[in-house]
């Protein structure tokens, strides 16, 4: 079914076409950490000489990145919907435009990256002559898109890729899945910090999932100031945590681009990270290992599989808001210099490109 690798100029030079989630625009915080994923693959692989266009929603923007604007309505989020939900597409459908986009464009291309979690791509891939490298960045969420990867799993062997094996055993055909990762960061875009103020950190989608109160509880026991980071996906949500904490010592600096983001988390003494689901990865951990700030997370999904209990942070029974309070008194215990090196070496951008680059030579064959 895949199609030889044509390839002009440079014998090892790629042309891919990356399709964005169809969520919300890139920028817009409203991708999550997938939104970062993108910009910082798309980056790497271009300096390594790889050609890379993205099609993404309207509106999107990632610095210098050629971006194709395609303009429809946004799609719902998985991770709102129950496990029996059924396949919902609103009317004018990004999702189709984009992967319609995609299917007419296709042969400039010599492999196509796919980031939406969702069942139309994985359902389009046979009618595609190009190799679809899908990136799969949620664990289990909804069974018809469950049902719809697995097709794919089994139908293109080695085609798709998940972050971690926590989130890769959430499927039943975990065992069919490529482990790529979830991300990687250049460590010169953040600014390490060896001497940090009395505050924590919370970075992320203000959503239900992400468990935010139990970082608040946490914080107001300790008495230490909580700067929190990230969109306002659910607004009822973030009222409610506001009206159960009236006293609680928390500072909201809204959505902000890394710059302005690493300049707040570097002087924090610690991160929490409190996902009451599976969380596939955590790009919030490697960020702020950049920064040489630790992390306390819950030992659940990928956080159990990036932090190193004891020297880049601590790993807490889940739920525990007394664990997260008894990690954090011990924050003092960790070598900031252990963190921000575990981002130098095995959570680098240069890391991470080494391994996609090589799962895409490996489909284009």
């Amino acid at each position: 079914m895949f199609v030889a690798l044509n390839i002009s100029a440079t014998p090892n030079r790629l042309k891919i076409l990356i399709l964005s989630t169809p969520v919300g625009a890139l920028g817009s915080g409203l991708g999550g950490g997938v939104e970062l994923t993108i910009a910082n693959l798309a980056r790497e692989l271009q300096s390594r000489g790889h050609i890379i266009e993205i099609v993404a929603p309207a509106g999107s923007q990632l610095g210098d990145l050629a971006i194709i604007q395609i303009p429809g309505s946004l799609q719902l989020t998985a991770q709102t919907q129950e496990l029996s939900a059924s396949i919902v597409m609103p009317s004018d459908p990004v999702l189709a435009n984009m992967w319609a986009t995609a299917r007419t464009i296709q042969h400039d291309y010599d492999i196509i990256f796919n980031t939406a979690f969702d069942w139309l791509p994985f359902y389009l891939t046979p009618f595609f002559d190009r190799p679809i490298a899908h990136f799969v960045s949620m664990g289990s969420q909804i069974a018809a898109i469950d049902l719809a990867i697995e097709r794919v799993a089994i139908d293109y062997p080695g085609t798709i890729g998940v972050c971690t094996r926590t989130q890769a055993e959430t499927f039943k055909f975990g065992d069919a899945c490529c482990i790529v990762g979830g991300s990687g960061v250049d460590p010169s875009v953040y600014e390490y910090c060896a001497a940090p103020e009395a505050a924590l950190a919370w970075l992320g989608r203000i959503s239900p999932e992400k468990a935010l109160e139990d970082a608040v509880a946490a914080a107001q026991r300790t008495g230490l100031n909580l700067k929190i980071m990230g969109k306002i996906q659910d607004v009822a949500y973030w009222e409610q945590i506001n009206r159960d904490y009236p006293d609680a010592p928390i500072e909201y600096l809204g959505f902000l681009p890394t710059y302005e983001l690493q300049q707040a988390l570097r002087t924090c003494r610690g991160l929490l990270m409190t996902p009451r689901w599976v969380e596939a990865f955590g790009n919030v951990a490697i960020e702020a290992l950049a920064c040489g700030v630790p992390v306390v997370a819950y030992r659940r999904g990928g956080p159990a599989e990036i932090i190193a209990d004891g020297k880049t942070g601590f790993l807490v029974e889940p739920d525990s808001i007394e664990g997260l309070v008894a990690a954090i008194d011990r924050l003092p215990e960790i070598d900031r210099a252990d963190c921000r090196h575990a981002a130098e070496t095995i959570f680098s951008q240069s890391a991470w490109g080494n391994v996609m680059e090589s799962w895409f030579y490996r489909l284009v064959g």
